[in-house]
């Protein structure tokens, strides 16, 4: 084996390394923001500073989680939504096609008749 992971279906493993440094993105950002945070408060000592950044960090990941989640449910209801609407648009379209087909069929039976 050569030790690289094999491919998944649908990409799978592009999408799961995407998410991840979509994610490690977030927590640099979450980091950066609670340093600016508490740069102001010159009062702080070292380990304050610290716990401070810390939960600052910590609330933003869990509030851009909730985010992701919310966003997560809607794509997925939006998709269930859409391949409902879709399969309408397919059953629509055959008896569209059926019904012109049999048209054309009765009406080529009738001329050939004559």
């Amino acid at each position: 084996m050569n030790g690289l992971p094999k491919r998944r279906a649908d990409g799978e493993l592009g999408n799961t390394v995407e998410g991840y440094l979509l994610w490690q993105a977030r927590i640099a950002e979450a980091e950066r923001r609670a340093q600016m945070f508490v740069r102001p408060m010159e009062w702080l000592t070292t380990s304050q500073r610290t716990e401070i950044e810390r939960h600052y960090v910590a609330d933003s990941l869990q509030r851009a989680r909730r985010d992701l989640e919310r966003i997560a449910a809607r794509s997925l209801s939006l998709r269930v939504e859409y391949e409902r609407r879709y399969q309408q648009l397919r059953r629509r379209c055959l008896a569209l096609t059926l019904t012109v087909c049999a048209v054309l069929t009765t009406v080529a039976t009738l001329l050939s008749a004559l």
